[in-house]
């Protein structure tokens, strides 16, 4: 059974920065993919970026790029999110999910591909 939990979100201003941060315990790192997503308030969650297990691989959505990294440190179970340059339409809930089973992978930004879920971490994004 898959745990993870995030952590690393806060209160930023805009053009600002955030590392987001999430542990994961058991098979998390045997799965397809680790990806996050985010959910502004009222609004549906969105795939933000992916990254396949050991982490040499990776995919980043539009909604993001090329202001994100995603990355793995398989050492301390960890997966993480730099988000830089950050704006206030970036406020929202943000999500680390696992991706443990083939039979619903449907891609790696797909919100159905994912089984496991952590509770969250909230990016406010404001001066």
């Amino acid at each position: 059974q898959v745990q993870l939990v995030e952590s690393g979100g806060g209160l930023v201003q805009p053009g600002g920065s955030l590392r987001l941060s999430c542990a994961a315990s058991g098979d998390a790192f045997s799965s397809i993919a680790l990806a996050w997503f985010r959910q502004p308030l009222g609004k549906e969650r969105e795939g933000i970026a992916a990254i396949y297990p050991p982490g040499t691989s990776s995919y980043l959505g539009d909604l993001m790029k090329g202001r994100i990294s995603i990355s793995l440190d398989k050492a301390k179970n960890m997966m993480y999110l730099q988000m830089n340059d950050l704006k206030p339409e970036d406020t929202a809930m943000y999500y680390c999910a696992s991706a443990g089973r083939t039979d619903i992978w449907a891609g790696p930004l797909k919100l159905g591909s994912y089984n496991s879920w952590g509770r969250g971490t909230r990016v406010t994004v404001s001066s």
